[in-house]
């Protein structure tokens, strides 16, 4: 730099113009070198990290897999239970310990642990661009903006679980989740499974009572068919995601 400097004050005191433009040149397109240098690495760099992230994300879709297979066995097992509730609640002969126990189980609700938001706040629009794969950039930014409330658990919060739970003692509740609750899995924590079956016996004073009670709200009916219809939209709309993300899933494998 100090040779620079001296080279152009020589060249000023001579007057050599000539001289002068060509060390300013030189300069000039060093500079213009440098940046174009600096901002090639800069953009290989966030390549490179874009790559990681997506091998880094592969976890994570594996446990949106894990979690659709878990909710699809959830909801069958709440169908089930539904069935009975429905059976008792028109006095079909429904033992009413069962039938208690299964208008409680016919409400319980399992929504989606995880959403697309963190997911978002990595992958901006800058990051997906760096995606070279058109199917894998696509893929990602259909994940990313989902609408993951379709497959929160106050979807499927509807009125039959908030009134039957208004009527069923507290003490009856918890009795229930205790013997026949949600279940975690060894290894996979975040995910549920539901007994499909709960010989559970209840106190058969108060359970008859409750039984009573049950069967004394005909709307609940009505009330049990709705939310079955929200579990089934509950169900669609994540089989739409699954798709998506099975299909992301696969593309990032076969870039490996």
């Amino acid at each position: 730099m100090l040779m620079f400097l001296r080279r152009i004050l020589n060249a000023l005191r001579a007057r050599d113009w000539a001289a002068i433009g060509l060390e300013l040149s030189i300069v000039v397109v060093g500079v213009f070198i440098g940046t174009l240098v600096a901002n090639w690495n800069e953009k290989r760099l966030e390549k490179e990290n874009t790559e990681r992230l997506l091998t880094q994300i592969q976890p994570e879709l594996h446990e949106f897999i894990e979690f659709f297979d878990s909710a699809r066995e959830y909801y069958s097992v709440t169908r089930s239970y539904a069935d009975v509730a429905f059976a008792g609640l028109a006095g079909h002969g429904v033992p009413d310990d069962q039938f208690v126990i299964a208008a409680y189980q016919a409400s319980q609700v399992y929504g989606l642990p995880n959403n697309g938001e963190n997911w978002a706040l990595i992958f901006g629009a800058q990051q997906l661009n760096n995606i070279d794969d058109l199917g894998i950039r696509r893929g990602l930014s259909r994940v990313m903006t989902a609408n993951y409330a379709d497959l929160d658990f106050r979807s499927v919060a509807t009125p039959y679980r908030e009134h039957v739970r208004q009527i069923i003692p507290i003490e009856l509740q918890e009795a229930i989740r205790r013997a026949c609750g949600d279940r975690t899995n060894p290894g996979k924590l975040a995910f549920l499974s539901l007994p499909r079956t709960c010989d559970l016996r209840l106190p058969k004073g108060q359970v008859a009572g409750t039984a009573s009670r049950l069967r004394a709200k005909p709307e609940l009916a009505d009330e049990l068919r709705w939310h079955l219809a929200a579990v089934a939209t509950f169900m669609a709309n994540m089989d739409q995601l699954e798709v998506q993300v099975r299909d992301l899933s696969l593309k990032i494998d076969a870039t490996d």
